[in-house]
């Protein structure tokens, strides 16, 4: 799996919501793509943004294997913060 990062933003998601991250990254074989990564394990979330564009927000017709990106995901947060420290 080639992925390039090109956005990354936290998200603190209000005074009592769980805070996320909001990754654009480009997938070679599927396209640019948007993830959801809570901080939680196992809560991610990618979709393709092409289809977002379209409004397409369906299970089986814009939902990927969150569990395939997310070791990928999580290993950049974790560059991005320490870039910031």
């Amino acid at each position: 799996m080639k992925l390039t990062f090109q956005q990354i933003k936290y998200h603190r998601n209000g005074v009592s919501g769980a805070p996320f991250h909001v990754i654009r990254f480009r997938d070679e074989s599927e396209g640019d793509m948007l993830g959801i990564v809570f901080e939680e394990k196992h809560h991610v979330a990618v979709f393709n943004m092409e289809r977002l564009s379209l409004f397409d927000i369906g299970f089986g017709t814009n939902s990927w294997r969150g569990d395939h990106y997310e070791p990928h995901l999580r290993t950049a947060i974790k560059a991005l913060e320490a870039e910031r420290m």
